[in-house]
């Protein structure tokens, strides 16, 4: 049952993060099969080892903490041939680097939509409230052929992604982003995620009204409270939206 708020009610618009929070990874050994072959031809390389592999992990942990850190979404060609692949030439990355990123991403499996998802976000819209999704994401394909695979695009207005913003969360821009996109004042806003360090603290930052942590019973929190922005409720299920926002 989600914890009663205070505060202001008067929501207009709900934002969504995606992984964690709307879909969820499932190791799936035909896609991580597809995507691993598929980066083999991108890269033109017969064959590789699990070393190779386990080195490009490596490198991209090495990234994705500093774009963390630093709040910065690079390109997709950027991040393969600055940190990924720096010996490849860039003349052959170049026009591949988004395929490679969606692959680079299926490698871990399929997303699949969290359950009670597509109700509750069918739902929010019969009620009349604008929609739109705000994720940190390294690729510019993934999220969107999710919104396809799970027939959601129309429920949203808009969808900010940190690879087109270059910037990720807890950094406030990509909530101004959107709400600026549907041309609201951020105080008509309310956020959904389910990390405090990057979905609370952002949208607090920004502005928004209100910051929701979804926590599945039974599963760990993803991050640790932060010890001065706490969300203004927390739900373990997606259909808890509904008691909130009439």
């Amino acid at each position: 049952m989600a914890i009663p708020l205070q505060g202001p009610r008067n929501i207009e618009a709900v934002f969504f993060d995606m992984n964690g929070t709307l879909r969820a990874w499932e190791p799936h050994e035909p896609t991580q099969q597809a995507a691993f072959e598929r980066m083999r031809i991108l890269l033109r390389i017969k064959s590789t080892s699990n070393a190779y592999w386990d080195e490009l992990a490596h490198r991209y942990k090495a990234y994705s903490q500093w774009a963390q850190e630093n709040l910065l979404q690079l390109p997709e060609i950027e991040i393969w041939t600055q940190w990924l692949l720096p010996d490849v030439p860039r003349a052959q990355i170049e026009p591949v680097a988004a395929e490679l990123t969606l692959a680079w991403s299926e490698r871990k499996g399929r997303a699949i939509p969290r359950p009670g998802a597509d109700e509750t976000l069918l739902e929010l819209k019969k009620r009349g409230y604008l929609l739109g999704v705000i994720s940190n994401s390294v690729s510019s394909l993934d999220i969107p052929r999710s919104l396809d695979a799970f027939s959601w695009k129309d429920y949203f207005e808009v969808v900010i992604l940190s690879s087109a913003v270059k910037c990720r969360k807890p950094s406030p821009e990509p909530f101004w982003e959107a709400a600026r996109k549907l041309n609201k004042e951020p105080g008509r806003c309310a956020y959904v995620g389910n990390r405090i360090s990057r979905d609370v603290v952002g949208c607090k930052r920004a502005g928004f009204a209100l910051g929701i942590i979804i926590e599945p019973v039974g599963k760990p929190r993803a991050d640790e409270q932060d010890p001065i922005i706490k969300p203004d409720t927390v739900i373990n299920s997606l259909r808890e939206l509904l008691e909130i926002f009439p």
